[in-house]
């Protein structure tokens, strides 16, 4: 396991290309208390209830919008499970900035470099809000934006918070459940949207490479 946080650390420093700056040193981290998220740090979502990873891969929904699907994924050692956490375009926000409790955030699949993305399309099991990934590097919409809501006093996000991600478009609230995909993606869980606050709504952040803060000049 600490050989593939390794390996992930070392792929971050040579081939992901950052708006400003990078970094001088990063955490990889499994669990642990009080690191704080950054802008910029790459991490898998657990969703709390299932303990399933959020996950995608280049495989399109067979209804709804036809984009790359987004799943919960079993397993902890896969690399479709990995997010790099952005701020939205032509904001002052930059790698290595905390994140407050209420900013608008987006997810960058770090595999495909699509963007977490929801609608009004229906998810193929429940029929709720459809999650997707969509877009690309200098493709993204409003589609893509989320807002981090802390439970608890937390102020900023930090990894052994519990969070809930509600869609900015739709309203909807990062979703997913026990029900499964029995074909192409068997074993895999259901990620929708969903516009109540339930205790499925619940994720946190997990194993990834957690970036320092960087210090005002």
């Amino acid at each position: 396991m600490a050989m593939g946080f390794l390996g992930l650390a070392l792929f971050l420093f040579l081939s992901i290309d950052f708006d400003q700056g990078s970094p001088s040193s990063a955490s990889a981290a499994s669990s642990s208390q009080n690191v704080e998220i950054t802008y910029g740090t790459v991490l898998k979502l657990m969703h709390e209830k299932t303990k399933f990873r959020l996950h995608s891969h280049d495989v399109p929904y067979g209804s709804g919008s036809g984009q790359q699907s987004v799943t919960g994924f079993p397993n902890v050692d896969d690399s479709n499970s990995y997010w790099i956490v952005r701020p939205p375009p032509d904001t002052s926000a930059k790698q290595g900035d905390t994140i407050a409790n209420g900013a608008i955030i987006r997810f960058q699949h770090m595999r495909t470099r699509k963007w977490l993305h929801s609608h009004l399309h229906a998810s193929p099991i429940s029929g709720n809000l459809e999650v997707s990934c969509f877009g690309g590097e200098s493709e993204s919409d409003t589609g893509d934006y989320w807002r981090l809501i802390i439970e608890g006093s937390g102020k900023t996000w930090k990894q052994d918070q519990r969070i809930r991600l509600q869609h900015v478009d739709t309203g909807g609230y990062l979703h997913s459940h026990d029900k499964k995909y029995s074909r192409i993606a068997g074993g895999q869980q259901e990620v929708c949207g969903i516009r109540e606050k339930r205790a499925d709504n619940v994720w946190l952040a997990a194993e990834g490479v957690y970036l320092p803060i960087t210090e005002s000049k």
